[in-house]
């Protein structure tokens, strides 16, 4: 019986970092940070230390991998939102989006904006590539702009505060602190009060 390494190198070498990723997120949520060890991870795919050595160069260069690798799944989800002939409904299919990815992939999530790797600070690299995940949000703000859904303004701030928004709504809700039964209506009450603090004046409409 091929073990989960041996497996993912039948598929190829993408398959081989996956593998080894979310099995590094699996050790993090059950054991905790203390187990995420190179040992333990390479026994746990049953590969050799030196494979994760080359991969990733040690433990700080795992962190990272994690990180980016969030991200990197966090805009995927984006960018698999179709874009439709409203604007603001696409902006708001992408803050659905948001929400439903991180309750999706809750560990990924702490990786990313909850130290949950203590000690690990990502590098001025990893926080720019962080940053391309939200570019669909960003066009889709100058979407609402140029269509002047909105009033005129700075499509990358405003994305910023959407951001902020979300964020805090879906770390709550993760954390427990907003229940099922009002978690979707709160989330969507709160992005909605957002986007109608940026909304086109009276007059100001769409053409």
């Amino acid at each position: 019986m091929n073990t989960p390494y041996q497996d993912a190198q039948c598929v190829g070498q993408a398959a081989v970092r996956t593998t080894i990723l979310d099995h590094a997120i699996d050790l993090l949520v059950t054991e905790g940070p203390a187990a995420l060890t190179m040992r333990r991870l390479a026994t746990g795919i049953g590969a050799s230390t030196k494979v994760l050595y080359t991969m990733f160069g040690g433990k700080e260069g795992l962190a990272d991998a994690l990180y980016r690798e969030g991200f990197a799944r966090l805009r995927r989800a984006q960018q698999q939102v179709a874009v439709s002939g409203d604007p603001l409904d696409h902006l708001n299919q992408l803050g659905a989006a948001y929400r439903a990815h991180a309750l999706t992939e809750p560990a990924y999530y702490r990786v990313m904006f909850e130290q949950a790797i203590p000690g690990y600070r990502p590098s001025a690299e990893a926080l720019s590539a962080a940053e391309t995940a939200f570019e669909a949000s960003v066009a889709a703000v100058q979407a609402c702009i140029d269509s002047r859904v909105f009033r005129p303004g700075d499509a990358y701030e405003i994305s910023k505060l959407f951001w902020a928004a979300a964020h805090g709504a879906v770390s709550l809700e993760i954390a427990g602190h907003f229940p099922p039964e009002s978690a979707a209506r709160r989330y969507d009450t709160l992005m909605t009060a957002v986007g109608q603090a940026f909304l086109a004046e009276r007059g100001q409409g769409l053409a």
